[in-house]
């Protein structure tokens, strides 16, 4: 395949180069992760019943305490797990939204890394000691069941803050009540197609300071929030540098992080976006989980009050211009006339197995002069003319005599789309680098169209040099 080099902005590089490894136990905490990862989670389409249990066992624990607050509209039950004494009262949710799920799994590799007993006591200490932590995973687990982003009567819960009609809505509010929470983290997953500002990076963390009125002011919470943002994001340079942005900052009067914070709540939003070659954002849950440890040691040292707000100013905003897959510069021939055109692919998630696993169903999602555009995966297709594939002709019986043919012959030959007499399952042939159609089925026309998902050559000299089937691109050969 064909990796993407992303364009780090000057300002980045200026801002890491002049900055000190802080804090000093994350590079030996990084590198020991797989002490703490919780490995009863092992991607994003988790649910409730596999996470209850892992909670459950932690009122068990020194340390720890663990209740049930409420329930979800379907009845299931909604805890809080508190770790600490301290006077500083930081409060986490996770998985307000169904389909975002990062955070959470970072959130229990984070249980046992305050379970241990190693190099890293004085930091458990430091938190037992200074601040009160109570977390709630998987605020909406209706939502988490279906994956998908809203509750069960499809109610966005980040959009209750004032009314309170969703029994999770209502619960977060009264728990933020009950310990007046000194620090707010409202944890998200956001659109893997977000990049900083105008440059190629992928947005892979995005945070906010919410505002807590129209006008945007900056009281002394919302200042603090922004300078834990530039804590943060100064750690995270270290490990992804050029792939830290800031969430839109427009005021939304009825989501719950511009509510706490004018509720008093130094709030601050993390959403997780994409990472090159990290489809079930494990990577990022590695970083997630550390980051959170920088966050809690800077509230419990106060040192987030030695930065200027001035550098949460500067980072770019999210920009969504990412693709997974853009080919430029390609010829395109349409009764008889020629038109160089780009051509930008989505890679869209289609559940199956009660949501638990998902395929690929790709789609040409803009197409034309996409120059302002960036991907994942990018080819530089000048000289190359489009070609539609074609269907083979003879009915195969199925996905094993398909495997036993040669695929660079049958590429060289036009061949992109094959009948079977057995359809497979769609998951197992979402990859694979042919369209796969039942026996009766008639012969795809493949035209390059916007919101279609053709199969189709590269060709240049008379020679197929690249195929993309399903929105992957393969070299013929």
């Amino acid at each position: 395949m064909f990796k993407l080099i992303s364009f780090v902005p000057v300002w980045v590089l200026l801002t890491v180069s002049c900055l000190a490894q802080t804090p000093s136990w994350s590079d030996d905490l990084l590198n020991r992760y797989d002490r703490y990862r919780e490995s009863a989670i092992q991607d994003r389409r988790f649910k409730h019943a596999e996470m209850e249990p892992l909670i459950l066992s932690l009122a068990r624990k020194p340390g720890f305490e663990v209740r049930e607050r409420g329930q979800s509209i379907e009845g299931r039950p909604i805890y809080v797990v508190r770790y600490g004494t301290g006077p500083v009262k930081v409060l986490l949710w996770s998985q307000m939204h169904g389909d975002e799920s990062t955070a959470t799994m970072a959130l229990f590799d984070l249980f046992k890394f305050l379970q241990g007993n190693d190099e890293f006591n004085n930091l458990r200490a430091l938190f037992r000691e200074q601040l009160s932590l109570y977390f709630i995973p998987m605020l909406n687990p209706d939502g988490a069941e279906l994956y998908q982003r809203r509750n069960a009567i499809d109610i966005d819960i980040n959009r209750d803050a004032l009314r309170l009609q969703t029994p999770e809505g209502a619960l977060l509010k009264k728990i933020r009540d009950e310990i007046d929470a000194d620090w707010g983290f409202n944890l998200h997953d956001q659109s893997k197609y977000n990049a900083v500002g105008p440059t190629s990076g992928e947005a892979t963390f995005s945070f906010l300071a919410p505002a807590f009125d129209s006008a945007k002011s900056v009281n002394e919470k919302r200042k603090n929030a922004m300078q834990m943002v530039v804590v943060l994001n100064r750690w995270l340079q270290q490990y992804i540098p050029g792939q830290v942005a800031r969430f839109d900052d427009a005021f939304e009067p009825r989501a719950f992080g511009d509510n706490m914070q004018r509720w008093g709540t130094r709030t601050i939003l993390i959403e997780c976006g994409g990472l090159e070659g990290d489809p079930e954002k494990q990577k990022i849950r590695k970083l997630h989980f550390n980051l959170l440890l920088v966050a809690f040691e800077s509230i419990a040292r106060q040192s987030y009050e030695t930065y200027s707000i001035q550098s949460y100013q500067d980072l770019f905003y999210n920009d969504r211009h990412l693709m997974d897959l853009l080919i430029r510069d390609a010829r395109l021939v349409e009764n008889g006339k020629s038109y160089i055109v780009d051509l930008g692919f989505n890679r869209n998630e289609n559940p199956y197995n009660s949501s638990r696993n998902y395929y690929y169903q790709s789609m040409i999602s803009d197409i034309g002069d996409l120059s302002t555009s960036n991907a994942y995966e990018e080819l530089g297709a000048s000289g190359y003319t489009l070609e539609p594939g074609k269907l083979y002709p003879t009915v195969l019986t199925g996905l094993s005599s398909l495997k036993q043919m040669n695929f660079s012959d049958l590429h060289r030959q036009g061949y992109t789309d094959v009948r079977v007499q057995s359809v497979p399952n769609k998951s197992d042939v979402d990859e694979l680098p042919f369209r796969l159609y039942s026996a009766k089925a008639k012969a795809p026309d493949n035209a390059i169209r916007l919101g279609e998902n053709p199969s189709f050559f590269l060709v240049k000299g008379g020679k197929r040099a690249y195929v993309v089937v399903n929105g992957f691109l393969y070299k013929v050969e």
